[in-house]
């Protein structure tokens, strides 16, 4: 007999398989590997699909941040992850990003820079370049429209003040909120971050657009000019 047929889950019995678990007893009752292995369907010859989640898993720290951050390469130096699995994993992860996404956008309004640390923090944290991105809100602070502004190097990226006034008078937005990312993880606002807040807050009067906020965020962390007082 070969015994490393009994790796296979349908080897297992009915109410440890993941599919079956998830509709007896529920999506929360399943593991991350679980879950996991729902979406690559099988594992190897000598194991299991869990087991191989587990495996993958394991080389991302149990951490599905870290996970998230790995490209369909990286992923298939996984024994037993091709091509297809791979990308059903970075799909499912991206899903489940945009969903975050999609309950911050759909708030009632923008009350305070968590908020919008948040909803950047889902965007920008796993980057390892600078972006610089805009919020366009109505008058009740409910967003219009977001959009990336540029992208840089590790240190810095160019921003163009006639670029974001101007997408804010095409969306006859009444307020934005500045947002950009530190690679570095230091928080802290540089020089030209103050600068380039102080000059779209001075720009933004012109138009009668308030500049309500610049965030910057990292990977865990984040910095408001509006909180520290300097807007």
């Amino acid at each position: 007999m070969d015994e490393s047929k009994n790796f296979g889950i349908k080897n297992w019995a009915i109410e440890d398989r993941p599919r079956e678990k998830l509709l007896s007893k529920g999506i929360n009752s399943l593991s991350n590997a679980e879950l996991i292995a729902i979406l690559i369907g099988s594992g190897t010859r000598n194991e299991s699909a869990v087991d191989l989640s587990k495996k993958i898993l394991q080389n991302s720290n149990n951490d599905l941040k870290e996970l998230g951050k790995l490209s369909i390469a990286q992923l298939q130096k996984n024994k037993g992850i091709g091509e297809a699995k791979a990308v059903t994993i970075v799909a499912a992860l991206e899903l489940g990003q945009r969903r975050k996404l999609s309950e911050i956008i759909n708030k009632e309004k923008i009350t305070k820079s968590q908020d919008v640390a948040e909803y950047f923090q889902s965007i920008l944290s796993d980057l390892t370049h600078e972006e610089f991105w805009v919020l366009f809100l109505n008058r009740a602070n409910k967003i219009i429209e977001r959009r990336k502004i540029s992208q840089g190097g590790v240190s810095g990226t160019f921003i163009d003040n006639k670029i974001i006034f101007k997408y804010a008078i095409e969306n006859l937005a009444s307020s934005i909120i500045l947002c950009h990312n530190h690679p570095s993880g230091n928080i802290n606002p540089s020089k030209s971050d103050i600068a380039i807040t102080d000059k779209a807050v001075e720009i933004g009067n012109l138009f009668d657009i308030s500049v309500l906020d610049h965030i910057i965020v990292t990977e865990d962390s984040y910095f408001s000019f509006a909180d520290d007082g300097k807007i």
